[in-house]
């Protein structure tokens, strides 16, 4: 894997909590939560089809488009319930604990989606895969700190 995209997408992942942080600022001087999360995701379509713009690439014909299994719809559910959940969650946790829950349900899910091979080859949950996944439930438990609540 080429260094420059792995330090992307680092770059890319700590910039995830300052979205969070923004957005809920956003919330706090507009119209709340909801708002903000819209707002965020309007920004994001809109970058995204610049690039789809730039990139200029044959379209689907729309009826194709509309005819695929809804399942494959999920990607943009999943996407606009973690911009609510980010707006929602940061100032409750922080940004730290929000990421750690979050980390924590990937690794979960993944793990999960890897053993069964869930649109992929599977990939199965062996021990230190398993530990692997304890250790990051682990330093969500040091982030959070549940017991001093």
């Amino acid at each position: 894997m080429a260094w420059l995209f792995i330090l992307f997408v680092v770059l890319i992942g700590a910039g995830l909590p300052l979205q969070a942080l923004v957005n809920a600022r956003l919330g706090v001087l507009t119209a709340g939560s909801i708002f903000a999360s819209s707002l965020s995701i309007f920004v994001s379509l809109v970058v995204a089809l610049v690039f789809l713009l730039l990139q200029r690439p044959t379209l689907p014909p729309l009826d194709q488009v509309v005819r695929l299994p809804v399942w494959m719809w999920v990607g943009g559910l999943v996407g606009g319930c973690y911009v609510i959940a980010a707006t929602l969650g940061v100032p409750r946790v922080g940004a730290a604990g929000f990421v750690a829950l979050v980390v924590l349900g990937q690794m979960i899910g993944s793990l999960i989606l890897d053993h069964f091979g869930i649109l992929h080859p599977a990939q199965p949950a062996n021990a230190t895969r398993i530990l692997g996944v304890i250790l990051v439930m682990a330093g969500m438990l040091l982030v959070l700190q549940p017991w001093r609540r």
